[in-house]
């Protein structure tokens, strides 16, 4: 099975443009019935903490990722900005859709609010990790997602592989002034946590920030199977579950963590 990275120029707070962009680029790949497409934090909006006009309260959104994954058989990994009853404040939500269902297999909310951008100021963070299954039998393979910030934080990733994660798929809008940071935080989750780790991060400009993308894909021995520019693109992946099963076998690292924490 593969997965297919959509790196977006996501265009500020227009969701039907940016679901334009998503279907534009996914045409282009190749794509078959149970691959994975992931596709960048708040991609249907961009980093905007205006959540009274960004939020899924329409279901708009997750209708398009539902449509997504009914159109290409794939299962579909997006973020978006819901509100929950009775609050002030939005969550940034990792959203999986498969085909054939109007419900997500897996909802995910950012622990980690990103507070020095003020995410704080629109969103409260999440407080519970959650995974789900790419393929079935012998190539299945569990995977926790993550969004943007949260890449700083190890002990998340730690504690996914301790409940039995395998991969990670992480959106981001990941600014050009910290990119080597994303880039080498990226490997040593993978490396440490002898895990797949996919980063999606969008491309382009919003009105502070400019986004030099830098998708990439990492194997379970930090080994780079594909990267991006600074352009939209897609990367597709091949994912073998067993490379993960032969590494942990052969240097089983992660049977020797002592300090267990969240």
């Amino acid at each position: 099975m593969r997965a297919h990275l959509v790196q977006l120029d996501i265009q500020w707070e227009s969701p039907e443009a940016n679901f334009e962009r998503v279907c534009s680029l996914i045409d282009s790949a190749n794509t078959q019935a149970g691959d994975l497409i992931a596709l960048p934090e708040l991609f249907d909006s961009g980093f905007t903490l205006n959540t009274q006009h960004s939020c899924d309260s329409s279901g708009r959104t997750i209708a398009f990722l539902a449509e997504l994954a009914n159109e290409t058989g794939c299962l579909v990994h997006g973020s978006r900005a819901i509100m929950p009853p009775n609050s002030e404040h939005a969550l940034n939500c990792a959203t999986v859709m498969g085909p054939g269902s109007t419900d997500p297999i897996c909802e995910y909310y950012k622990i980690h609010p990103f507070s020095i951008g003020k995410e704080l100021e629109a969103y409260q963070g999440g407080s519970e990790l959650f995974e789900y299954t790419l393929g079935a039998d012998k190539n299945a393979i569990r995977v926790c997602p993550a969004i943007c910030y949260d890449l700083r934080f190890p002990e998340l990733f730690r504690k996914c592989v301790a409940g039995g994660a395998e991969m990670f798929v992480l959106g981001a809008n990941w600014p050009v002034a910290r990119q080597h940071h994303w880039r080498t935080l990226l490997i040593a989750r993978a490396i440490e946590n002898q895990a797949f780790v996919l980063g999606i991060n969008r491309c382009g400009d919003d009105p502070s920030l400019h986004y030099a993308g830098g998708t990439i894909a990492i194997g379970p021995k930090g080994e780079i199977l594909g990267e991006l520019k600074d352009q939209q693109d897609v990367l597709s992946v091949e994912i073998d579950p067993s490379l993960v099963h032969q590494w942990r076998k052969k240097f089983p690292a992660i049977n020797d963590v002592k300090i267990r924490s969240f």
